[in-house]
């Protein structure tokens, strides 16, 4: 330890003497533990500071009985295969663990139980169980039944993706529709004139608004479209067949695509097959490809992928943000938050 440094005291300190080495109030205090954004940086760090150099610890359980609070979040964990488990969802959940630990929370993951596998069953028995303080959903569908339920319940929640007209305004998302465009622009600016779109058979809201997207910058630029998934100006869909085969039947058509939008990652992978089974490079040189979520398969791949990056880390952190406020009495978000894509741009495109 640096001569002149103070070494954590041993032994309990309470928070009289926090609130009197930082020169502040013990109410001062009280708030940097419990609601640490209605304190300004500057006292925050103070008070911190001197947390730390006191080892002040407080007792969890007792702040728990006289506030009500669990300081715990709720995160209904989407269904998925854990052998081959969604790489957007595993890196939104790190985010979002990460996101609740700076504001003193933890994430308790549950899940619906089999057979039924109902969701609201599922929430009725954490909320009526008072485990947590309020819920984050994700992969959020139009009517989703699980929103209109919670709003029911009063209980504090937000969601990973866009809640409808008429439901509250609880999310954060992405602009799916202008991501996908910024695809469009880039493929356009490297000379693409003949694009295709790969999007998955069942549309979801997002992969909708990803071909909406698609579908308006490129009649915008004046350029040839056809996508897999619905119509196109004057183009017609393709069969409803799986990706690959899909794919090579764009590519096999009298207008050629040059370039191949994917609407994810995988779907991506399935257009890098499709390309090479017709006997064609992927790159530039050949077919180019583009991704969305920018997993961590994108940079191992040859060539590796150009892909949308999504702001996780912010969208986990803007969630918890609002989902705090309602847990302590603040106004309810009146609309979503919006932030903005990257596109990480590599060979598979440039």
């Amino acid at each position: 330890m640096p001569e002149g440094a103070r070494r954590p005291r041993r032994g309990a300190s309470t928070i009289e003497e926090v609130a009197r080495a930082a020169g502040v109030s013990r109410q001062t205090v009280s708030n940097v533990l419990n609601a640490p954004h209605r304190v300004r940086a500057e006292t925050l760090a103070r008070v911190s500071t001197a947390i730390r150099e006191l080892g002040y610890q407080p007792d969890q359980s007792a702040r728990s009985l006289r506030s009500g609070a669990r300081r715990t979040i709720g995160y209904l964990a989407p269904v998925d295969d854990p052998l081959d488990p969604n790489p957007l969802m595993a890196g939104f959940l790190e985010a979002l663990v990460d996101a609740a630990g700076e504001r003193g929370q933890r994430v308790l993951l549950f899940r619906p139980a089999p057979p039924e596998a109902d969701p609201v069953a599922a929430i009725d028995e954490l909320v009526a169980a008072r485990q947590v303080d309020g819920l984050v959903l994700a992969d959020v569908l139009t009517e989703d039944r699980r929103i209109a339920h919670v709003a029911g319940l009063g209980v504090p929640f937000v969601s990973f993706g866009r809640t409808g007209p008429g439901e509250p305004q609880h999310w954060a998302d992405i602009a799916n529709d202008a991501a996908m465009a910024a695809v469009v622009r880039h493929l356009a600016a490297q000379g693409h004139r003949r694009i295709g779109y790969l999007g998955a058979a069942e549309e979801l809201p997002w992969m909708a608004a990803r071909r909406a997207g698609f579908l308006a910058e490129t009649r915008r630029l004046g350029l040839s479209a056809v996508t897999t998934t619905g119509p196109a100006a004057g183009a017609e869909p393709a069969p409803t067949v799986g990706p690959v085969a899909a794919v090579r039947e764009l590519l096999r058509g009298p207008d050629r695509p040059t370039a191949v939008a994917a609407g994810s990652d995988l779907l991506a992978l399935d257009a890098y097959e499709a390309i090479r089974a017709e006997g064609l490079a992927v790159g530039p040189a050949g077919v180019a490809v583009t991704g969305f979520y920018d997993s961590p398969l994108c940079r191992h791949l040859h060539p590796p992928l150009t892909s949308v990056r999504l702001p996780l880390r912010a969208l986990a952190a803007g969630l918890v943000v609002r989902l705090l406020d309602q847990v302590h009495g603040e106004a309810a978000p009146t609309g979503g938050l919006e932030l903005p894509t990257e596109l990480v741009v590599r060979a598979s495109s440039a």
